[in-house]
């Protein structure tokens, strides 16, 4: 046990002058140590200087002259190289080197300056030997406070001093020098003490700064996370709605400053919701996260220019261009997405195709803030979504002269008067047989004091863009019921709906209501719905045309074929028409694409057992095609224009009278 408690208390000796391996305890010590050590050699030469001093006139000159000069120049040299270090970037290793070479180079600095000072001692008188002691004692102090950020070193000269000093001058046997000596050694010891205290408060404050610096990491890194996640979208990791806007305004400031130009672009997935509808929101979202791969490659990869892609909801992205885009380029940049977005898209067993609209908006030409300059790449997507589906649209001032004519659409729409501004005429809907009248669809026009007659394409959008459709709707069934009440029992009224009518919770109960009302059995009316009306809620569609259906109302497919609703749709309801839309029709003799797809639908309508209503019929030739293909129904300018109600009375008799002499014609023949 003694040879086990003297090994080890051995070995805790020797860790007194290791210099520690804690890389941050190291650097620490470096920076406090190489700030002291001028002063440590200035108090080493100042007090060597006059020391050599006292002695030159009784001391060899080699003594006086030649070692103080030795050792002084020795101390300016290490305070020189000392003063070079403070600027330099050094690593953990070159310190700990550095540290490791200041301990070896104590060892003889401190028995060099020991030696010289008992060498000098016999020369002097009592006085001159009094300073030889007083010189010793007062630079080990001086020498301990510089060198206490390493302890290693303070302990090394400490030990090669004092032990030596209070030998020597305790062996002359002077009572005043021994008293000095022994005095010095409390001191030493002392300062010794504080010495260690000190190095372990520093070594704590150290550590605690450490822990403190670690913990300030983490905290940051989780605030960087927190940021991370505000800004990121969670399905498609790609930047969110909240980061666009921030790189937006980041990015027209800029270019403000610069005076370049900057671009946004918002792109909409075309016939995503079908994909959502038909196979499941999870195929739905790996078709997003796919379709945001592929732009973001598109957009990583197109240059000069720098792209920032985010996904803002749904399924819009949207795109900030810098670097002083062109139209051309937002073109070519467009032209490349959606190239990249129409590829098919594999999943399991799901084949799914889309295409993508896009609109553009170019700071300075289009707008001057950049909230106006997301409004108008916005406008330029809603124009290529309802006039260039799948293609890419940038913002001219073609579309502002649009914008305004529609804000003033919008602002006369909200203080018309239904009843005396809007008025309805019928375009009559004929047997494609004997072009007997069957019905009428009701056609909203709107004649404004002061916009005059305004298409029902601009008031129509308009109205449900301010929540007025719903209003309208339901004033115009209401006249529309009153002018077929005067109608023969057998002639039905064809209605549109928009899906703000069949979507909305409670939108179809009033309509039900003023249908009940109106004393016009439900078994007259047809609701003419577009395919983009049942793919905006399906679900809430489904039920809407369900409870029409219960009351005996018939339910028309509107404008097939346009749309980006699927088959299954059309098997999923219960439809009793389907309408052919009119850009099918005009070039049906000319183009055999158009041909074969109104064969493919009217084949359609035959396998469901529903009829077939084609509209746009305008020439004879037309009419003959669309017989031998089967269609049921027709529409168009070639039977009549569309009528106000008061006219339907005289249309009506002049039908019947030209059907009972085609009748009559036969009965002779």
């Amino acid at each position: 046990m003694p040879a086990v408690d003297l090994k080890d208390s051995c070995a805790a000796l020797m860790r007194l002058f290791r210099v520690p391996r804690d890389p941050d305890l190291l650097r620490a010590q470096f920076d406090a140590f190489s700030k002291q050590i001028p002063l440590l050699y200035f108090i080493l030469i100042s007090n060597t200087l006059a020391v050599a001093y006292t002695y030159v006139n009784v001391a060899p000159d080699w003594l006086t002259m030649i070692v103080p000069s030795v050792l002084t120049l020795l101390a300016a040299l290490r305070t020189f190289w000392w003063l070079r270090q403070r600027g330099l970037v050094r690593s953990d290793a070159d310190i700990l080197r550095n540290l490791r070479a200041t301990n070896w180079m104590t060892l003889p600095i401190g028995a060099g300056f020991t030696a010289w000072s008992f060498a000098l001692y016999p020369y002097g008188d009592p006085f001159a030997k009094s300073q030889v002691a007083f010189y010793m004692a007062v630079t080990v102090i001086g020498c301990i406070f510089s060198l206490m950020h390493l302890r290693s070193a303070a302990l090394i000269v400490t030990l090669v001093v004092d032990v030596p000093y209070v030998l020597f001058f305790w062996a002359t046997g002077e009572p005043t020098l021994k008293a000095i000596a022994v005095n010095n050694l409390l001191v030493s010891g002392a300062m010794v003490t504080v010495l260690f205290i000190y190095y372990r408060d520093f070594a704590d404050l150290v550590a605690s700064r450490k822990s403190l610096l670690a913990q300030q990491a983490a905290t940051q890194a989780l605030s960087d996370e927190n940021f991370r996640l505000a800004n990121l979208d969670s399905l498609t990791e790609l930047p969110n709605r909240r980061r666009f806007f921030a790189e937006l305004s980041s990015a027209f400031n800029n270019a403000e400053i610069r005076r370049a130009r900057v671009a946004v672009g918002i792109i909409d997935l075309d016939g995503f919701k079908p994909i959502n509808d038909n196979y499941g929101h999870s195929v739905g979202d790996r078709v997003l996260i796919e379709a945001g791969r592929r732009i973001r490659e598109v957009c990583e990869g197109f240059g000069p220019q720098r792209v920032e892609f985010a996904r803002l909801g749904g399924d819009e992205f949207g795109l900030v261009v810098c670097g002083d885009p062109e139209d051309a380029d937002l073109a070519r940049l467009g032209e490349r997405i959606g190239e990249q977005v129409k590829l098919p898209y594999q999943l399991d067993t799901a084949h799914t195709g889309l295409s993508c609209s896009i609109g553009f908006a170019l700071y300075p030409h289009s707008a001057t803030t950049a909230e106006a300059l997301y409004e108008c790449a916005d406008y330029s997507l809603y124009h290529a979504k309802r006039h260039l589906r799948g293609r890419t649209v940038i913002f001219s001032s073609e579309l502002e002269a649009e914008i305004r004519s529609r804000g003033v659409i919008e602002t006369l729409l909200r203080t018309a008067d239904f009843d005396t501004e809007m008025e309805l005429v019928f375009q009559p809907i004929v047997d494609s047989m004997n072009e007997h009248t069957v019905g009428f669809e009701a056609l909203a026009r709107w004649q404004s004091p002061r916009l005059g007659w305004v298409s029902p394409a601009d008031f129509i959008p308009a109205a449900e863009r301010i929540g007025l459709i719903r209003p309208l709707t339901q004033a115009l069934l209401v006249r529309a019921l009153a002018a077929a009440k005067t109608w023969p029992d057998h002639t039905r009224l064809s209605f549109n709906l928009s899906a703000h009518d069949i979507c909305s919770p409670d939108g179809i109960l009033p309509l039900i209501a003023i249908i009940e009302k109106s004393g016009v059995t439900p078994r007259r009316l047809d609701f003419e719905i577009t395919e983009t009306a049942v793919t905006f809620d399906f679900a809430r569609a489904q039920q809407s045309i369900a409870a029409l259906k219960a009351m005996g109302c018939g339910i028309s497919l509107d404008d097939f074929g346009t749309g980006y609703s699927s088959l299954s749709h059309v098997h999923r309801l219960p439809l009793d028409k389907l309408k052919i839309d009119r850009s099918f029709v005009a070039d049906i003799n000319e183009n055999p694409v158009s041909h074969k797809i109104i064969k493919s639908l009217t084949g359609l309508c035959d396998d469901m057992e529903i009829a077939c209503v084609v509209e746009g019929v305008e020439t004879r030739a037309q009419l003959d095609t669309l017989r031998r293909l089967g269609c049921d129904f027709l529409q168009g300018y070639y039977f009549a224009k569309p009528m106000p109600g008061a006219a339907i009375a005289d249309h009506l008799a002049k039908d019947r009278a030209r059907l009972d002499a085609a009748q009559g014609a036969k009965v002779v023949a």
